[in-house]
């Protein structure tokens, strides 16, 4: 039977897109797995595989299927491929305030652009703009993904701005 994956599951995994994990598909249950780092490094050792505790039997079991290449688990996209960077400065492109939208594209140059983004965005009372506009890019990198790879999804769960289920 195939799978049907929630919608808000992919973009909630694609929010928390870090480098000390990953989130995976599993292709038989339609869950959104994460692996660590820590994962992996016990799944690579049969001697720290035996000291971890059970609570992280499950995580350490997959991160084993994901090390031997298994076809039950598709990556989602990592924190490069969603590029939070650039949907920021598609933020600053939308804002229908020209002249912040101009400051906002400066600030987000150099080294420290996300601290002083997500100042500025606080300074300026738009963080809930700003969450929105990247809840919906997150939500387009995701049905992509999801179409590319011919996953069937369902939108039942996903709230749009307005605070309404889609």
């Amino acid at each position: 039977m195939p799978i049907e994956v929630k919608l808000s599951e992919v973009i909630e995994a694609l929010d928390s897109a870090m480098d000390e994990h990953a989130y995976y598909l599993d292709k038989r249950s339609g869950e959104i797995v994460l692996v660590t780092d820590d994962d992996l490094a016990v799944a690579e050792n049969e001697e720290l595989r035996l000291d971890a505790p059970e609570w992280q039997q499950e995580s350490i079991a997959n991160a084993r299927e994901i090390l031997n290449d298994s076809k039950d688990f598709l990556p989602l996209p990592d924190k490069f491929e969603i590029n939070e960077y650039r949907i920021m400065a598609d933020f600053c492109i939308a804002l229908d305030n020209r002249q912040a939208g101009s400051e906002l594209h400066r600030l987000i140059k150099g080294s420290g652009a996300f601290r002083r983004f997500r100042n500025a965005i606080r300074e300026r009372g738009i963080e809930q703009d700003w969450d929105d506009f990247k809840r919906r890019a997150l939500e387009e990198i995701a049905i992509h993904w999801l179409e590319e790879n011919g996953i069937a999804y369902t939108r039942a769960d996903v709230i749009d701005a307005t605070g309404a289920t889609a």
